[in-house]
């Protein structure tokens, strides 16, 4: 089981910095490769940029919570719950086709996977 794991491509896992406007004030944000192409897979589902979806989640978060503890970990959690919710649907067969019907909107809070 590991010998998949640890063959995974090192520059998924490799972490790169991105800077954010959030309200107009510059953040810097560090993830993993693979976690930035997710969240941007999640953006193109939404019909927003990157930047845009990241702002809405911080948004959302603290709306919700009243904070904004470890955002990096709360986005790659996110990006977890994305993926296995998409798995579950395609096991479960309701996976939307592309061309057919449009993918359902993320949300962020308060759903359960």
């Amino acid at each position: 089981m590991c010998e998949y794991f640890v063959k995974a491509d090192p520059i998924q896992y490799e972490q790169r910095s991105r800077t954010i406007r959030i309200h107009g004030v510059l953040t810097s944000i560090r993830l993993e490769n693979m976690v930035w192409d997710t969240l941007a897979e999640m953006a193109e589902a939404e019909g927003c940029t990157t930047n845009h979806l990241i702002v809405q989640f911080h948004d959302e978060i603290l709306a919700h919570r009243g904070e904004v503890p470890n955002f990096a970990s709360f986005l790659r959690v996110t990006c977890m719950r994305f993926l296995r919710r998409k798995l579950t649907e395609a096991e479960r067969g309701s996976a939307p086709k592309e061309d057919v019907a449009p993918r359902p909107r993320i949300v962020a809070l308060g759903a359960r996977s």
